[in-house]
């Protein structure tokens, strides 16, 4: 039986398709989505944003946890 590869699907980039241009802290619906459900920031691989974007997570997600808005961790 010979080898197959698999096609990799390409995943998009959800904040450019929404036309992004800046990730709010206080937008903790979207951010939401980006965590696991220990409070853990999901990597880009999994959740296919590009670098820019996912920088801007980070950085929101950050802030958020800091204001109290986002817990740091959840057991």
């Amino acid at each position: 039986m010979p080898y197959t590869k698999k096609k990799k699907k390409i995943k998009k980039c959800r904040l450019c398709e929404m036309k992004l241009d800046y990730v709010d802290y206080k937008d903790v619906k979207l951010l939401r989505d980006f965590l696991t459900d220990k409070a853990k920031i999901i990597p880009k691989r999994l959740t296919g944003t590009c670098s820019k974007h996912q920088r801007m997570i980070k950085i929101a997600i950050k802030r958020a946890r800091q204001m109290g808005l986002l817990p740091y961790l959840r057991y």
